[in-house]
């Protein structure tokens, strides 16, 4: 099954929806408008179909190997890794100062889908890259900007971030790695991380490590944690690679799925100490590092719609060909492609209408993103960022989780021949579970929604995004089209099932937590389905007007059957989560812990 990238819906969403001519009005991004999105994409979706995703199932079956402390990328990686930086795609939407294009987020978001959708496994080296480049720019040195930023952007050099230990998975308080101050203003860095994905490989001559460590004396728990840079190779003068620094992979990861990323478990300090390079100042390091977790969470996000999308196209064209049984109706008389029966047809309009909705969310957030850094107004920007901060974590959970739903779908349209792994539509799904766990787990993301997002401002932001949602549910009705009111009716009611979870966490955070938290990935899962819900209600109404005016008419229809059937079908079950939120937490937490 080849990829292909939707670039139709795409360009339809950052349009319609995400307000592509709005982003270009912001400042420096005037040449940024929709035709240059368009050709953006058109681009991109070359790489990717044509060299990137030919290369998904060969990482999967000839995964990156570690002999004698040295880790070869799947046969192919390289070439295809160089490809994708001289193409400039790594620099997309990072400053010009230092050789990037400058592009919106919301233009690099579309970018990440299909690289994440060609090769998932492949895509993680420049996420982490650019999580990387965030960080410096956010907290490094003018100098360290200009050494290292530009080498991350073209590719000469790749990124990584080093956070867990063997102790210490999510909870970073338990860091125990160790940095000596010396004399020079360097540190020498002690210690074990493990999970660094793309950690060590061969496909860019040096890798710029980015290291939380506590240095010798700090305050115990997160206030005493600092971020290093710990290059693989020392620089030279010149700033090329010179010396091997004393960090070292001992091991990679045997994994269910992204085979072709390495895992790496990184050894500092071995053979003396790992020379590394304080970011900003000592003692903030957790606080830069969520800089890089923000950006790595949104992109975890963008991977799991991604990786839906790659999986519903294996399951339409495998639905297409497969033949099995006489229609149910009757209108045929011989066995026809399963396409024909309807709880095909009910597993594939699931698979597109989540993926679809999630792909909406991301890139109204990315918008989001884009007017939170670069809108003159301050109040204008500082709205954008609470609206954009509120949905990272519905963007990485919801998303992630419904991939997993959306890649097990794929296997069961495939039936017996999904369980067989030449078919493919396996690896979508062994691929997918590790985004619910990695730069947080969906419990984490939740914990987020409930505490900084929800209690701690008391439920504003959520508040003020149910009243732009009940906007549309006005626009829908009074557009007047059945299905239009339909979607009007379920954004309702699940917008008030919404309202219901905010004023019970609101009000029971301090007071009872155990019952909030109880319910806190129903809360976020809640959230996630209404706004993806609440953007495909915005993408019926722009279809429906479109279709009026007689433009792409097969497009405009499929998606307002597809934001027909999310209401119907998805946005519906909010009554459910809501019940199981606010009245459900004893049901949870009585139950003595013996009894278990």
């Amino acid at each position: 099954m080849t990829y292909r990238a939707p670039v139709k819906d795409m360009l339809f969403v950052m349009k319609e929806l995400a307000g592509i001519d709005a982003v270009a009005q912001l400042p420096g991004f005037e040449d940024a408008g929709f035709d240059t999105a368009q050709a953006v994409l058109e681009e991109c979706a070359k790489l990717n179909e044509d060299v990137v995703a030919p290369l998904n199932v060969d990482g999967d079956v000839n995964p990156s190997a570690f002999k004698a402390g040295v880790v070869h990328a799947t046969p192919g990686f390289k070439e295809a890794f160089q490809q994708f930086s001289q193409g400039g795609w790594q620099g997309l939407h990072h400053p010009t100062d230092f050789g990037g294009q400058g592009l919106p987020k919301l233009i690099h978001a579309a970018c990440q889908e299909m690289v994440n959708a060609a090769n998932l496994s492949f895509a993680l080296c420049p996420l982490l890259t650019d999580g990387a480049i965030e960080a410096l720019l956010t907290a490094g040195s003018d100098e360290q900007k200009a050494t290292y930023i530009p080498k991350l952007i073209d590719g000469t050099w790749t990124g990584t971030m080093n956070l867990t230990e063997p102790q210490a998975g999510s909870d970073l308080s338990m860091v125990r790695t160790k940095a000596e101050p010396l004399p020079d203003g360097t540190y020498k860095i002690f210690g074990t991380k493990i999970f660094i994905t793309w950690g060590e490989h061969d496909m860019a001559e040096n890798i710029v490590h980015l290291v939380l460590a506590r240095v010798v004396g700090a305050p115990e728990g997160v206030k005493g944690i600092s971020l290093f840079i710990v290059p693989k190779f020392m620089l030279n003068a010149d700033g090329s690679p010179g010396a091997r620094n004393d960090v070292h992979c001992v091991s990679i990861e045997h994994k269910m799925g992204i085979k072709a990323s390495p895992t790496a478990v990184l050894q500092y300090g071995d053979h003396g100490g790992a020379i590394g390079y304080l970011i900003g100042e000592e003692n903030r390091g957790l606080e830069y590092m969520f800089v890089m977790m923000n950006a790595a969470r949104f992109g975890v996000g963008v991977q799991g719609l991604a990786v839906a999308d790659r999986a519903y196209q294996r399951a339409v064209a495998y639905a297409r060909e497969r033949v099995q049984s006489r229609p149910v109706d009757g209108s045929m008389n011989t066995a026809a492609p399963i396409i024909h029966h309807p709880d095909v047809r009910r597993m594939l309009m699931t698979m597109r209408a989540n993926t679809e909705g999630c792909r909406a969310m991301a890139l109204v957030g990315a918008a989001a993103f884009d007017a939170a850094h670069h809108h003159p107004d301050a109040a204008t920007r500082q709205q954008n960022q609470a609206v954009y901060e509120f949905l990272v974590p519905l963007i990485k959970g919801y998303s992630t989780e419904m991939s997993l739903d959306v890649t097990s779908l794929g296997v069961q349209v495939h039936g017996g021949m999904g369980f067989i792994e030449e078919t493919g539509a396996a690896q979508h799904l062994r691929d997918a579970k590790i985004l619910t766990i990695y730069e947080g787990t969906t419990a984490i993301q939740a914990n987020d929604l409930v505490g900084r997002k929800t209690s701690r401002d008391g439920g504003r932001v959520a508040k003020a995004i149910a009243g732009q949602i009940e906007t549309t549910e006005a626009a829908l009705m009074k557009q007047g089209g059945a299905a239009a009111q339909a979607m009007a009716k379920r954004l309702g009611v699940a917008r008030q099932a919404f309202l219901d979870v905010v004023d019970f966490v609101v009000a029971q955070s301090k007071t009872n937590p155990n019952a909030v938290f109880a319910g806190s990935v129903n809360y976020l899962l809640l959230a996630g389905n209404l706004v993806a819900g609440w953007q495909m209600g915005r993408a019926l109404l722009a279809a429906e007007a479109k279709l009026v005016a007689g433009e792409d008419t097969e497009f405009m229809k499929a998606k307002i059957a597809t934001a027909r059937f999310y209401g119907d079908h998805i946005l519906s079950k909010a009554t459910g989560m809501r019940d199981s939120i606010v009245d459900g937490a004893a049901s949870i937490t009585d139950m003595a812990l013996e009894a278990y």
